[in-house]
């Protein structure tokens, strides 16, 4: 859905002091990847990013909305007369992400644990949660911390990639119909294949690996009933083992200097 709105740096700050007020955040366990997070690896991203792709951005290309159904979605800005692009991501999306990559985390001490977790959010938006102690170690949540800024890294970066690569201006008219439509619907192969290297190239020169992004889509390809929030990360049609096997091919390539 793309939207004309003003949008500020006090906005940013307002949604995420929004998402830290939203019931049901409130635990004896926390996650230390928040949106104040999710908000630097964007800041990251947008730095490493060339001058002439930094142009067609917001400075602060993450913004929050306060829905917890999971959502990531490309919004047009009218910022003081001037046209520019961020990413509108959804606590519930946060949410989401930190609850897999949880899981992520426990399959390295509980094989398994993982494949399980995945499989009963199939058809499902809400993520079970994750409430038992021997689950919440330093050495797990560290763990877990890693892999949440994979898996949003690589997700904000492909996002942003829509932008400068032309994607999202080609689109904007079936963007523009009021519906939370994800531009992964609208995508042919070729611009999501141009989308995933460009991103590809932006996480990894924020020193964001992929074993997470590829467990992630793994495990999306395995289910038999896709939840919605499935589409915001990838296409619905996307061959997964084409697709991790290109991932894993980036980043050794930008290891031996063959990726820029």
């Amino acid at each position: 859905m793309m939207k004309r709105i003003n949008a500020s740096l006090s906005v940013v700050i307002a949604t995420v002091c929004l998402f830290f007020a939203l019931p049901g955040h409130a635990s004896n366990h926390a996650y230390p990847s928040d949106a104040r997070v999710a908000i630097q690896i964007g800041s990251d991203l947008y730095d490493s990013l060339d001058a002439k792709y930094r142009n067609q951005l917001d400075a602060h290309p993450i913004r929050f909305v306060s829905s917890e159904d999971p959502m990531v979605l490309l919004v047009e800005t009218n910022d003081q007369n001037r046209v520019v692009c961020q990413i509108s991501v959804s606590v519930g999306f946060v949410d989401l992400i930190n609850h897999i990559a949880h899981a992520k985390a426990i399959d390295r001490v509980e094989h398994g644990y993982f494949g399980k977790y995945m499989a009963a959010l199939e058809g499902k938006g809400a993520a079970p949660a994750i409430v038992e102690d021997r689950y919440w170690t330093d050495k797990i949540i560290n763990e877990q911390s890693g892999y949440f800024g994979q898996i949003m890294g690589w997700t904000m970066a492909i996002n942003l990639s829509h932008y400068y690569l032309g994607q999202f201006e080609k689109h904007a008219g079936q963007l523009q119909t009021g519906a939370a439509i994800p531009i992964n619907n609208l995508l042919s192969p070729s611009e999501w294949d141009k989308g995933v290297r460009a991103g590809a190239v932006n996480s990894l020169n924020c020193a964001l690996g992929s074993d997470g992004a590829r467990a992630l889509f793994d495990a999306i390809g395995k289910m038999t009933q896709r939840p919605a929030w499935a589409d915001y990360i990838v296409p619905q049609k996307t061959n997964f083992a084409r697709l991790n096997a290109q991932m894993a091919t980036y980043e050794s390539d930008f290891f031996h200097g063959r990726l820029n």
